[in-house]
């Protein structure tokens, strides 16, 4: 039988997408279902002065208006509003009081026998506030930031070593807040049984961490509610919290004891997370050869009033650029906008950006090939840590995407490339992210019919859980993957963490070799207790699960089916379940990494930019799926694209107010948008990092993107753009 990790396997649950019977959380059924609308706040900052629900309630079909007047009892205390993955601070509770802390905020929920009946209502809801100064605005409140945290210790004098350099960049890079915008809405279905017990069907990326959190919000004995979410249709990281609707949902099916449903709407959508805009300082100082004497990054982000939200925008030169001179700093303001949230390579998309963009100007000004400088500067550790990495193949990866481009063709002088009436240009950039492992549990089911059923709560938020996992245990159980069955996203289920960060995939697959191995060490008893047994004294290490049997790994024949191993020990199903945990390496800097080239063309007369080409080179060591791997590459530079040329959430400082919440007006990158990409993925064996020596790809895919299509429209241009997404206008000024 062939192996099945490291092939291009189509999707196991692809069929169930494409057919429609895969459901989502706003889709699954129940008995006299109610349906929720939310009602928003139009303030950003204030008081309820005055919530009239009179109104709505005369509407029929209205069964109850849930404010922070009547709804049922919530914990007081933050730590029973805390996930595992919230930030310091106090967390949102969404209907707890009257104070309103964003514009938008939900503070009112209509739940009526249908959902067009609640959204009518909800207009009818009349509501007087007592409004108190805000700002939205993180330019305007740029001198109120405060420092948070510091990623890496310094290193060595860098303003000095800044000051005494041959050649200097400083500029300020400012990247906006960029809000999701999934397929899928978030929704949440609550469904009440007559015991008091609770099934919610959520949108989110963690089962547990939703169940857990509301065990917490609302006082439940873990067996009073079970959280399934079987299917999510995108997340990125906006839903590693847990979302406002679940709250909502379960407040409507507490109150009325009914299930409720509420699914928010796209504009709603736009008070959960985002990315946060932040303005990224770089200076960079070099000797007149093109190394680095050194390099300061500092990035001043928004968060909310109640909550410190932060991620490691900084300090990624320590991995990527020799410098014996360092700083890093990350600082804060508070604005009266909701909590920011992590979006797909949270801090390094926007933080690398910044990097990426900055080194390609200290290029330009030493008069250096972007490449050239970057091998120059190339660290082959941590410097923050002083640690070799497990693997590190980026040398490879400039070598495998400049040549897969031709940019040995390039003509380094700004606008010198043409292509009829547009101007053509190339430019490149590194992409650098975190290898992370997280505790997991799985647990198999193996029956005597030569079928498993693979078991984790962990999620799959459309990146391919389902389909590695029943590779992994294919390979591991010696079966052909139709007959292997994948159960996920159940909070009944063993233990899995959130699903973000890149960690899922070696997680997981390794929890599943975990329990694979406790059956075979079940099956191995079974049969040396065999009449004439030819495994009668094997050792389990000796041994494999190989086309059905289980058999000497040194392949000299001897072998026993597992379906006779079962028959003679008199058993139906062989039951294991498994946590595995990573050992903690202190000797090793786990990263992936990416080389990132891009074509534009910008016409000349109307300024119109097309991304016409782009390469990317990955290093993430072993690729357990090179054909969902590829499309998770490809997600990730279309979305660069996005952060290149077109997202920007646009606020009207005067009000609060989001003035583009729609993705008619929020702009995304569409088919007419996206070209020529090519995925390279670079053999990057790693002893080190865990057995299989797999590193996830999900968030790498981005990093990097933007920036190598900035320094292509500069090279196009001539005009360096710092404020994104690069749109026309700015070409023009």
């Amino acid at each position: 039988m062939n192996a099945y990790v490291g092939t291009p396997t189509s999707r196991v649950d692809g069929r169930a997408k494409v057919t429609g019977a895969a459901k989502y959380a706003g889709e699954f059924p129940a008995d006299r279902l109610l349906h929720g609308f939310v009602v928003e706040a139009t303030i950003p900052c204030g008081r309820i002065a005055r919530l009239d629900t009179d109104a709505a309630l005369q509407v029929e079909g209205v069964l109850d208006v849930l404010t922070h007047a009547n709804r049922p009892p919530l914990a007081d205390e933050d730590e029973a509003w805390k996930d595992e993955v919230a930030p310091d601070g106090s967390p949102f509770r969404p209907l707890y009081d009257d104070t309103i802390k964003f514009n938008g905020q939900p503070i009112a929920l209509v739940v009526a026998e249908d959902w067009e009946i609640a959204k009518f209502a909800a207009t009818l809801v009349r509501v007087d506030y007592e409004q108190h100064s805000f700002a939205t605005d993180l330019e305007g409140e740029r001198g109120n930031a405060a420092e948070k945290d510091k990623p890496h210790k310094p290193r060595g004098d860098a303003a000095a070593a800044l000051a005494g350099a041959d050649v200097r960049h400083e500029a300020d890079y400012v990247i906006p807040t960029e809000h999701h915008n999934p397929m899928e809405l978030y929704a949440t279905t609550a469904v009440w049984d007559n015991n008091g017990k609770l099934t919610i069907y959520d949108k989110t990326q963690g089962v547990q961490n939703v169940h857990k959190f509301l065990c917490g919000v609302f006082d439940k004995k873990p067996e009073d509610i079970r959280v399934i979410s079987p299917y999510v249709g995108g997340a990125f990281g906006s839903g590693l919290r847990p979302q406002y609707q679940v709250v909502l949902a379960t407040l409507g099916a507490l109150a009325l004891k009914r299930s409720v449903r509420v699914v928010l709407t796209r504009q709603q959508m736009y008070g959960l997370g985002y990315r946060p805009m932040t303005i990224e300082r770089v200076a960079l100082g070099a000797k007149s050869d093109g190394t680095l004497d050194a390099v300061t990054h500092e990035a001043i982000a928004v968060t909310s009033r109640y909550e410190d939200f932060a991620r490691n925008d900084t300090g990624w030169a320590e991995q990527l650029y020799k410098s014996p001179n360092s700083r890093f700093s990350h600082k804060l303001v508070h604005l009266d906008v909701s909590t920011p949230c992590d979006m797909r390579a949270p801090g390094a998309a926007s933080g690398v950006c910044a990097l990426e963009c900055a080194m390609d100007e200290l290029a330009v000004a030493l008069k250096l090939d972007p490449i050239e400088l970057r091998l120059k500067c190339y660290s082959d550790h941590d410097q923050s840590e002083n640690l070799p990495y497990t693997s590190k193949q980026l040398r490879e990866c400039y070598t495998r995407g400049a040549d897969a481009f031709g940019w040995s063709g390039r003509n380094p002088a700004p606008r010198s490339m043409r292509d009829g009436k547009d101007l053509v240009g190339w430019g490149m950039a590194t992409g650098v992210w975190e290898a992370l492992q997280m505790p997991v549990a799985v647990r198999i089911v193996l029956t005597s019919n030569g079928h498993a059923e693979v078991s984790c709560a962990a999620s799959d938020i459309g990146t391919g859980t389902y389909t590695i996992v029943a590779q992994v245990a294919a390979d591991a159980l010696g079966l052909p993957i139709e007959n292997i069955g994948v159960r996920l996203a159940d909070s009944t289920l063993p233990q899995a963490p959130v699903e973000g960060g890149s960690w899922m995939a070696a997680s997981s697959a390794h929890a599943v070799l975990a329990a694979a191995e406790e059956v075979r060490k079940e099956l191995l008893r079974l049969a040396g207790k065999m009449p004439g047994s030819p495994l009668a004294g094997a050792e389990l290490v000796d041994t494999a699960l190989i086309d059905g049997s289980i058999a000497e790994a040194s392949d000299n024949g001897r072998a026993v089916s597992i379906a006779d191993v079962m028959r003679h020990g008199g058993v139906e199903r062989i039951e294991k379940e498994k946590l595995n945990q990573f050992g903690e390496d202190k000797k090793h800097a786990r990263n992936t990494h990416s080389a990132v080239f891009a074509e534009v063309k910008v016409d000349e007369e109307l300024n119109v930019i097309r991304v016409t080409r782009v390469v990317s080179a990955v290093a993430a060591g072993r690729i357990l799926n090179t054909k969902t791997g590829r499309s998770q590459i490809m997600g990730g530079v279309v979305w660069g694209i996005g952060m290149a040329l077109h997202e920007e959430t646009v606020m009207d400082h005067r009000f609060g107010r989001i003035m583009n919440a729609n993705i008619a007006e929020y702009h995304i990158p569409v088919n007419a948008d996206v070209h020529d990409i090519d995925v390279i993925f670079v053999d990057e064996p790693d002893p080190h990092i865990n057995a299989l020596g797999i590193k996830g790809i999900g968030e790498i895919g981005i990093v990097g993107v933007p920036a190598a299509i900035a320094n292509a429209v500069y090279h196009a241009t001539g005009k360096r753009i710092r404020h994104f997404p690069i749109t026309l206008d700015k070409l023009l000024d």
